[in-house]
């Protein structure tokens, strides 16, 4: 019987998945360009919403999320740390995206098995929806319509059911929530 039950729990353990892949240069003008890529998430976590998701994010978003893990979680003493910013980043050179994609997937496995990391809510919206930084320190802090849990289902990928809901439209329902306040 014991041997079964330890089976049992083995079979059943959590993991947590984290792919950094498919980096895109992302055109803002004719001068600024800068990179994204895609964060993969697949998990058999209760602390997930959702059990498998896949978000664009830049470097920048990164460092944000840094940030604000640092200043949610004070009693953490070791954060992992980011893939250095470099100033002449190349969107061209291959060895360095590599290199860095390897070190946002470092930080993010590390975050992801961290359990007072785990609890924040901008890390699980950085993760599981396509909001941008503004929107998700707005839902993280209850300035917003929409919970965590409702923010992921709406704003997360690959998600058909809300396809029409988009973040403008949602943004347009705020504003004449607030008017009519």
């Amino acid at each position: 019987m014991r041997m079964v039950f330890s089976t049992i729990l083995g079979l059943m353990q959590e993991f947590t998945g984290v792919w950094v892949r498919d980096p895109r240069i992302q055109k803002e003008d004719f001068w600024h360009a800068y990179m994204d890529y895609e964060i993969c998430i697949h998990t058999n976590s209760l602390a997930f919403t959702k059990k498998s998701s896949c978000v664009r994010r830049r470097y920048s978003e990164f460092v944000w999320l840094r940030k604000k893990l640092q200043e949610n979680a004070m009693l953490v003493t070791h954060l992992p740390k980011l893939p250095p910013k470099n100033p002449f980043f190349s969107l061209n050179n291959a060895r360095e995206i590599g290199a860095r994609m390897e070190g946002l997937r470092k930080f993010l496995e590390e975050v992801v098995h961290s359990p007072v990391l785990l609890s924040d809510s901008c890390l699980h919206l950085f993760l599981q929806s396509q909001l941008s930084v503004k929107k998700i320190e707005a839902c993280a802090e209850g300035r917003s319509r929409y919970t965590v849990s409702e923010a992921i289902h709406s704003f997360g990928s690959g998600n058909k059911r809300f396809e029409s809901l988009s973040e403008e439209n949602m943004e347009e329902e705020e504003d004449m929530h607030r008017e009519s306040e």
